[in-house]
């Protein structure tokens, strides 16, 4: 297994209220990515990711797309420090 990495995600758009999340959790899991996301009160979607450098790239590149009922505007990702995260969570 690679070095873990960390991301702070932060996804503009029309992207709460459309099962965001909830999909966010399943892709993580199918990736093997562990962190959380949140609904933020400015009406992004916000977290951390924790894994191998290309699971956590494969995750960021999914939030660029979101479900299908998200409108995805842009998305920041900035470094992290990794926090040993055993899984993945809605806060």
């Amino acid at each position: 297994m690679g070095d873990v990495v960390a991301r702070k995600v932060t996804v503009h758009g029309m992207v709460q209220g459309v099962g965001y999340r909830y999909h966010a959790v399943q892709e993580a899991h199918r990736l093997g990515v562990t962190g959380w996301v949140s609904n933020e009160v400015d009406g992004t979607v916000a977290g951390v990711f924790e894994g191998t450098a290309d699971a956590v790239d494969a995750l960021v590149a999914w939030c660029r797309e979101g479900p299908g009922y998200a409108r995805v505007d842009r998305v920041d990702v900035e470094p992290a420090s990794p926090s040993g995260a055993r899984s993945f969570s809605v806060r």
